[in-house]
């Protein structure tokens, strides 16, 4: 049975000091998870919020839409933080905790077709549960374009296994019928789960924020064999120093959880250019010369004849522009996600879309 909630009017975060609390936003591709994200970080009134993005591809899009970044760390205009994964979660989560500035919450984005569960136990498992507290995994769903076999990715219904609380996103765009059928689902994959419903990633924060519903004791057999394995590496790695020891082996050991990737068989290219696109090649190029096995596909544009930049959005065979300044010297950066993708055609076809 689906325990379905009504959206309340947002009260105040009041966080309690227990361990740095935590929330893992996942989702599939193109659910709207940045979208959250920034809602979370228009809202969290005077929280400062350490946000950790985990991008799948070769440019990383989602932290330019969240702001103009740099570095791999970089101070946010509203007075949070945000870091890229790079070099392992654990490593990224310290560089966090080792800031002067107080932090009150982590907010981590996986990718649109990550398995959580390595993520759920670096937390669990490492002496990252000595500093942090995992609050919650928010799954976000595309109520639109989710369907059962949803894109037969086994990362998809891991998400949802997985998370705490879902939210059905874009409920504007999806029929009444549709959206009850996926609750029913949903309840079939994970029992008891707690659904939101939302409209651009718009929901209470409390609702989602300091819930507390992550429970350890679900994950307690495979942290184990998260201790174990870490051990097994540690006999091997003598010779590291202390910090190196947190940093280098927790991402090591985790494809047993994540063969599923390689099933999945979801490949990302990126498109870059100091060229502006033409912008009536470019719209013909979305229309007629997307491969139907493109998912998700996201950039920013630089056209001919427009002196703004545009964020691009494409997710299944809808897609947005929205147009903005320039933060940086004008190029084009798109990333496409999908199976069994002509990478040099779909450059090529790019490529004749420039002016």
């Amino acid at each position: 049975m689906t325990d379905t909630v009504t959206l309340s009017n947002p009260t105040t975060l009041d966080i309690p000091k227990r361990g740095m609390p935590v929330t893992i936003i996942t989702g599939f591709l193109g659910s709207g998870k940045t979208t959250l994200l920034n809602h979370i970080l228009s809202n969290r009134q005077d929280l400062k919020v350490a946000i950790l993005v985990n991008e799948f591809g070769d440019i990383n899009i989602d932290s330019q839409l969240l702001v103009s970044m740099d570095e791999d760390m970089m101070e946010l205009s509203n007075g949070c933080i945000c870091c890229t994964i790079n070099d392992g979660l654990v490593d990224a989560v310290y560089r966090v905790l080792e800031r002067d500035e107080r932090v009150d919450y982590m907010v981590i984005e996986t990718t649109g077709v990550a398995d959580p569960l390595p993520i759920i136990l670096t937390f669990l498992g490492t002496e990252l549960r000595d500093m942090t507290r995992l609050d919650s995994i928010i799954t976000v769903v595309d109520s639109e374009t989710f369907t059962p076999d949803h894109f037969d990715s086994e990362a998809a219904l891991k998400q949802i296994a997985y998370g705490d609380v879902t939210i059905l996103n874009k409920t504007d765009l999806a029929e009444p019928d549709q959206i009850q059928n996926l609750e029913a689902y949903i309840g079939t994959v994970k029992a008891g789960a707690r659904i939101l419903h939302s409209q651009h990633g718009k929901v209470s924060l409390p609702l989602i924020l300091d819930i507390g519903y992550n429970n350890p004791e679900a994950y307690a057999d495979l942290v184990q064999e998260e201790i174990e394995q870490s051990q097994h590496d540690r006999d091997h790695h003598h010779e590291h120093h202390h910090h190196e020891d947190h940093t280098h082996h927790h991402h090591e050991h985790h494809h047993h959880h994540s063969d599923h990737l390689d099933n999945d068989g979801f490949v990302s290219i990126a498109f870059e250019s100091d060229r502006p696109f033409d912008v009536h090649k470019f719209e013909s190029f979305l229309q007629e010369q997307v491969p139907q096995e493109v998912f998700r596909a996201k950039g920013i544009l630089w056209f001919a004849d427009s002196e703004l930049r545009h964020i691009f959005q494409l997710s299944g065979r809808r897609f947005d522009l929205q147009a903005e300044q320039w933060r940086t010297s004008p190029s084009n950066q798109l990333v496409f996600i999908g199976r069994n993708l002509d990478a040099e055609n779909l450059r090529q076809n790019l490529k004749h879309c420039l002016a």
